[in-house]
């Protein structure tokens, strides 16, 4: 049986596979991956998780932080 390639398939706008950091640089055009180590430093950003040394994020965790970001931001307003 052959193996589905764990790619870019869209759910919601966000790859169904779970995201490195360099990710999150390209999808929130962020200037480097420090930003997301800092976000992850100090709990501000999407949850994250450690797979052996590398960091990754779920995509549904990804987009429920965004919605988050968006709540508090229209409540600030």
């Amino acid at each position: 049986m052959p193996r589905t390639p764990a790619v870019d398939a869209p759910r919601g706008g966000l790859p169904d596979r779970y995201l490195k950091p360099e990710d999150l640089v390209t999808l929130f055009g962020l200037e480097s991956v420090e930003t997301v180590y800092t976000w992850r430093k100090k709990r501000t950003g999407p949850r994250g998780f450690r797979v052996g040394k590398h960091i990754r994020f779920d995509p549904a965790d990804v987009r429920a932080w965004v919605n988050q970001q968006a709540a508090a931001d229209t409540e600030a307003a």
